[in-house]
């Protein structure tokens, strides 16, 4: 049951009877003021023109789905974006990791995953010319496998590193050390952390 009105709607032709009201046509044309609205347009009522509907989309979804799966590409909004380094990042910050010390390869990290210290150290005798993204890359296999090789895949060993990979992390490694010479016990070190204690507050 819909609620009943707190006040009554105010009208200017009230009824007399249900369905009579107390002024005729003629004298509400002029207690509505539609005569001053007609003779300020030219003694013509303004209209106005219609609002031009929303283009329709090209294809409309379907009732049904079909029963075969159809793989459809998504749509991607997302703008590629240059990315930038941190600003606590810079050319000798001590943020990195050696194989002799703590047993990682020469591999690009994330910097979202990296704790940049306040330490600096000289690498101008560093060679990285030859590091870049080409060297990086990894090898895309396009050949589509059967069932029968995925799984007999799965059973070899992985790749190894190849052996001018592994000169390149000698020799970067060999002249890397002479650099940090004073910091193999600090870089060496086990990081962890406390309770009550911020990650964004320390200062290493």
């Amino acid at each position: 049951m819909a609620a009943k009105r707190k006040t009554p709607v105010k009208t200017r032709n009230p009824d007399m009877i249900r369905g009579i009201g107390k002024y005729s046509r003629s004298p509400m044309y002029h207690k509505r003021g539609l005569w001053a609205i007609k003779a300020k347009n030219g003694g013509v009522f303004p209209r106005h023109e219609p609002k031009s509907k929303a283009p329709a989309a090209a294809e409309k979804a379907p009732k049904f789905y079909p029963s075969d799966d159809i793989k459809k590409p998504l749509l991607n909004k997302r703008k590629p974006k240059p990315t930038k380094l941190r600003a606590s990042i810079t050319p000798g910050t001590v943020d990195f990791v050696s194989w002799e010390i703590n047993g990682v390869p020469l591999r690009r990290i994330n910097q979202s995953y990296v704790i940049a210290t306040s330490s600096k150290v000289d690498i101008s005798g560093v060679n990285v010319e030859k590091f870049d993204d080409k060297y990086f890359a990894k090898e895309v296999e396009k050949k589509k496998k059967s069932e029968g090789e995925f799984f007999e895949a799965e059973k070899e060993d992985k790749k190894k590193l190849p052996e001018e990979k592994k000169e390149d992390l000698k020799a970067v490694d060999s002249s890397l050390i002479k650099s940090i010479e004073g910091l193999k016990a600090y870089l060496a070190a086990r990081f962890s952390l406390k309770s009550g204690m911020k990650p964004h507050e320390l200062v290493f």
